[in-house]
């Protein structure tokens, strides 16, 4: 470790910022951070120290607009466009579809408070990586290569690429062939890749403009509805689904768990700045104001969507929509000549999920090859902020490979709900053994230092809720087939748990097997790139 390293960052620690030392109380200051009392070796994540791994990179250049846009870019995608009619179709009734579109936000609420508290507690990137190693330490690395099986292998930004494609397809008046439409999401994808790779501060503002332009959509969508309500459209009865609302619901629990997925994706988001910590200015501060104010504007936002959506054309119609939802809205209420503008709308909207998800991905993917994991060509290079030194675009490389490989796999009219499901399940293990942990720190950890604490009643309703999710897409849904035709309607668990599973046999084959088989044993060494990045590499050393 140089002498100019450690010279530059305590210059850094007398020149920056602090947050309220009585309410945080935390100690060194690092560019508008402070190291917490927990990143100790008994209660700290991971192998690098807090300086260490917040080390290298941009610095802390991500304020509270930035984050809550980061947040709000994540969640609002393709998903309130496209989805409300498959849900609505799975749970039978206007009335059912509503309430669970409010449970999602009460599940999510729930969800971002206990991010909250561990956000808090250890403001590091990598979100739940980070949160699974603090509590599950033994054995050593094993959740944090299930965690890095899941979030490499699942973490691909297709179906918005996808989204995309067909949108703009549509609205420049072409027909969207199988093959065209792959190859403008493939495009998109190499675009967005390069454009976080090599110009960072630029992403970041197109990232946030998109996320403002997704806003002021929605609203427009929503003023629409009002005067669809007033009775001053074309639309003859708007209130025709509001009558007998729960008429024709469900009684399969399978077809609620499934749905519940659905508008959990659709949330899906309100933990984005957890991953990104390191990039944060006083994140403590800054996490506690952005949750909740980015999840609260989405919430609002999509709540007030689907009524407007429910006044312009009946159940019957929504369903028959397929994931065109607002393509129905917008040609019931303005005729067939808005159905093209929207479709630009749309499009817009999945690229600025697509660069929002690829920014907190690639960062995701550095900290796990800072950890140490054994990746090809060795960690240390995936770890890099390579070529710019500000932005890792080997992480970048690694989110990039899986896209690719579903975009031109399977085809898009099956794979894009499948796909949903099969992202929405190992995420609810996640999410249940994340929410125990916290009860297990509450235990074993009374003293430590917690700025912000979730009430236990909401931490209970987020487990009771994660242990149904998991349970109930296994049992039979009323139609007997589920909501993914031709494949069985439990498919989509079943690869979930394989994702993870092949998570525990790296792990077993990387620290168990092949140190028995050839005698030899790991040691790990930190060593500090040219960037200033920190990583953890292991050496081989030979048993006597």
């Amino acid at each position: 470790m140089s002498t100019t390293w450690w010279s530059r960052l305590s210059k850094q620690q007398e020149n920056d910022q602090d947050d309220r030392a009585s309410e945080l109380q935390f100690g060194e200051k690092d560019q508008g951070t402070q190291k917490p009392h927990n990143d100790n070796a008994d209660l700290g994540p991971g192998e690098l120290t807090f300086e260490e791994d917040t080390a290298g990179g941009m610095g802390r250049y991500l304020g509270e607009t930035s984050c809550t846009l980061l947040i709000v870019g994540k969640i609002i995608g393709s998903g309130i466009f496209s989805t409300p009619s498959s849900i609505l179709s799975s749970v039978g009734s206007v009335g059912a579809s509503l309430m669970l579109w409010v449970l999602g936000f009460l599940l999510s609420f729930c969800g971002l408070f206990i991010w909250l508290e561990f956000g808090t507690m250890f403001p590091r990137s990598g979100g739940e990586k980070v949160y699974l190693e603090a509590v599950y330490k033994k054995p050593k690395y094993l959740t944090t290569i299930i965690f890095a099986a899941n979030a490499i292998l699942l973490g691909f930004t297709a179906s918005n690429c996808i989204v995309f494609a067909s949108n703009i397809l549509v609205a420049a008046g072409q027909s969207a062939g199988r093959w065209n439409e792959r190859g403008v999401a493939l495009g998109v994808m190499f675009f967005v890749t390069f454009l976080h790779g090599i110009a960072p501060k630029t992403g970041v503002l197109i990232m946030n403009l998109l996320s403002i332009f997704k806003i002021v959509i929605l609203l427009f969508v929503v003023v629409t509805g009002w005067v669809v309500l007033s009775g001053k459209t074309r639309v003859v009865d708007p209130y025709y689904n509001f009558r007998n609302a729960f008429a024709g619901s469900s009684t399969s629990s399978n077809d609620y768990a499934t749905a519940t997925f659905k508008v959990l994706y659709a949330y899906t988001g309100w933990s984005n700045v957890n991953y990104v910590m390191n990039d944060v200015r006083n994140p403590v501060r800054t996490l506690k104001i952005a949750g909740p104010l980015g999840l609260g504007i989405c919430t609002v936002l999509y709540l007030l969507a689907n009524v407007a959506y429910f006044s312009a054309a009946t159940k019957t119609e929504i369903i028959e929509s397929g994931v065109t939802v607002a393509s129905l809205f917008f040609g019931n209420v303005f005729g067939s000549v808005a159905e093209r503008a929207l479709s630009v709308f749309i499009a817009l909207s999945a690229l600025g999920n697509v660069i929002t998800v690829t920014f907190v991905a690639a960062r995701v993917n550095q900290e796990l090859a800072k950890e140490g994991i054994p990746l090809p060509f060795g960690n240390k290079f995936w770890a890099s902020n390579w070529p710019t030194g500000k932005s890792p675009l080997p992480g970048l490389i690694i989110h990039l490979i899986p896209s690719i490989i579903v975009i031109i796999g399977p085809p898009p009219n099956i794979a894009y709900p499948f796909i949903l499901d099969v992202e929405g399940y190992p995420q609810q293990i996640i999410n249940f053994f994340i929410v125990i942990g916290l009860f297990y720190l509450r235990w074993k950890k009374p003293d430590a230092i917690r700025p912000f604490k979730v009430w236990w009643p909401l931490a209970v309703f987020f487990l009771a809720a994660a242990c149904f999710l998991l349970i109930a897409p296994f049992l039979k849904p009323a139609n007997g087939v589920g909501d993914t035709p031709p494949l069985p309607y439990y498919l989509y668990c079943l690869v979930g748990i394989a994702i993870m599973f092949v998570g525990v046999l790296y792990w077993f084959a990387w620290r168990i097997m092949l140190p028995k088989v050839f005698g030899y044993e790991l040691v790990p060494r930190k060593e500090m790139l040219d960037d200033g990045t920190f990583v953890t590499v292991y050496l081989y050393r030979k048993m006597q």
